[in-house]
């Protein structure tokens, strides 16, 4: 059986806080994934990946599979991201699940309002974290069939 599009996609995970990445990445190993995880620690760097730029210029120009985002980040913040995500043509449908320890409902309304995919609050228990990091996993990089790549303009 040949891998779905997404099982050849990276996953972007854009998160500022180490042990929150050191969970991520454990529970998405577990998964045992082909996927490439990138990680960026602010939402500088995520828009710095999706575009190509800076230390990224180099990079594959596929994109992820799906970005799990975090709200809470240094110079741009989740929500921002998103905003230019969902303002740009070539990323606009690019799954984007919100990653985040906020349970503030104007973050939850203005996440879904921007056009997140998903919103997940991060779990405190460390086993109840694994799981859902897994089941998102196993959703966004295996199950979902993502968009095709708009045109080259």
């Amino acid at each position: 059986m040949s891998p779905k599009p997404a099982s050849l996609r990276p996953i972007l995970l854009a998160e500022d806080n180490p042990n929150d990445v050191e969970l991520t990445l454990a529970a998405l190993h577990s998964l045992n994934l082909a996927n490439d995880i990138t990680v960026v620690h602010d939402g500088a760097e995520a828009l710095d990946f999706l575009h190509r730029r800076g230390t990224f210029t180099g990079r594959v120009s596929v994109q992820p599979a799906v970005v799990l985002l975090d709200l809470k980040m240094p110079r741009v913040d989740g929500l921002e991201v998103l905003r230019q995500i969902r303002a740009d043509p070539a990323l606009r449908a690019l799954p984007i699940v919100i990653l985040t320890s906020s349970r503030e409902e104007n973050d939850l309304v203005k996440g879904y309002q921007l056009g997140a995919n998903a919103y997940v609050v991060k779990p405190v228990d460390f086993d109840e974290f694994i799981s859902a990091v897994s089941q998102l996993g196993v959703f966004w990089a295996l199950v979902n069939e993502p968009p095709p790549a708009p045109p080259a303009a």
